[in-house]
């Protein structure tokens, strides 16, 4: 049940919000209030919608005295009721805090974990699904840093994926993704299991986190193509690392200039995640039972090729479509995330 007193202090604010935005502001105030009164709005709007259905249900419950009335008067209440429900659950959604990093650009890291050359093949894999979602959500997807292993696969790649909320849409990715299937090296067809890690960080604004120039240094050094070709003759890979907590990053591209812009970015988004993990863990009761915590050592999906399933651990979702969740349609499986994390946050928020 909402909480009455709490939508009359959400229209007082918004009152007051709307007030001052009359009055004069500087440009930090008006940014700030401008804001908060567009956060507002659309929930004070539902609020205001919900307590004219509530004094329409008291005045229509009236006709119920009167017999020639009384079916009517059924029916409209049994309506007025039901939109009601709708209009609770609405704002009950509105009520549950935004996380503020739902709309950032992210930085994507694929690892391949266990299962040597076939789990750096898994790794491309997921690389290449993950680039196939970006384009159809219209996401620009940029790789940074990407090892290439001698058959073909992906030691490690570092992605910045930037586009409208994509940390919101990709959060929960985080953990580990295991395959079974066949290696193409396996002449017995024996199923392997194999594994890769993903992780998901909200990427950093400079505004976000500020890095002091004396807790880093920066190392440069000849970058070299995957399997060790392409050797450039100048030192243009540069090597960043962050002194108080150990933090090493690279970027290996031409340019020198452009290599370093790209390694702070990463720097600044493994830091910003380091404080982000450290905040979250010391106001979560149970992580663990949380879906999307981030915890980059769950299992959290199984990709079966023989069967063609696809199972995400943490809601009991599976779903035998296989080949186009790796072609990148992910939708149903994040939209049933979004939607179990939203429920888990109405029932704490009741």
């Amino acid at each position: 049940m909402i909480n009455k007193d709490r939508l009359n202090q959400l229209i007082e604010r918004y009152e007051f919000v709307e007030a001052q935005l009359s009055g004069s502001l500087s440009v930090d105030e008006l940014k700030s209030f401008g804001q908060e009164y567009s956060d507002l709005k659309p929930i004070v709007n539902e609020i205001i919608t919900y307590q004219k259905l509530l004094g329409s249900l008291d005045d229509t419950k009236k006709f119920l005295e009167e017999p020639e009335m009384k079916n009517l008067a059924v029916e409209e209440i049994q309506r007025i009721e039901r939109e009601i429900t709708a209009r609770e659950n609405s704002i009950m959604i509105s009520l549950i805090p935004k996380d503020k990093n739902d709309l950032k650009s992210v930085i994507l890291e694929v690892r391949a974990g266990t299962g040597g050359d076939e789990a750096s093949l898994f790794a491309k894999n997921l690389l290449k699904m993950y680039e196939r979602f970006s384009e159809s959500q219209g996401w620009a997807f940029d790789i940074l840093e990407n090892s290439i292993t001698e058959v073909g696969g992906v030691r490690e790649a570092i992605v910045n994926i930037s586009g409208k909320s994509v940390y919101g849409c990709l959060k929960f990715e985080s953990g580990v993704h295991r395959v079974q299937r066949v290696p193409e090296t396996e002449s017995a067809g024996r199923v392997h299991t194999s594994a890769a890690t993903i992780a998901v960080l909200p990427e950093a604004d400079e505004i976000d986190l500020e890095i002091k120039q004396a807790d880093i240094r920066i190392d440069t050094m000849r970058a070299s193509g995957a399997g060790g070709q392409h050797v450039n003759t100048t030192d243009s890979a540069v090597r960043i690392t962050h002194l108080p907590t150990g933090t090493v990053v690279t970027s290996s591209e031409k340019s020198q200039h452009q290599n370093r812009a790209k390694a702070m970015q990463i720097l600044r988004t493994k830091l910003f995640d380091i404080e982000k993990d450290k905040y979250d863990s010391e106001r979560a009761i149970n992580r663990r039972d949380q879906v999307g915590s981030g915890d980059r050592s769950e299992r959290i999906r199984t990709y079966n090729f023989p069967q063609g399933r696809v199972t995400d651990h943490r809601i009991n979702l599976t779903l035998y479509k296989l080949d186009e969740i790796m072609n990148g349609s992910l939708n149903t499986i994040i939209d049933a995330l979004i939607a179990s994390a939203t429920a888990k946050k109405l029932s704490e928020l009741n």
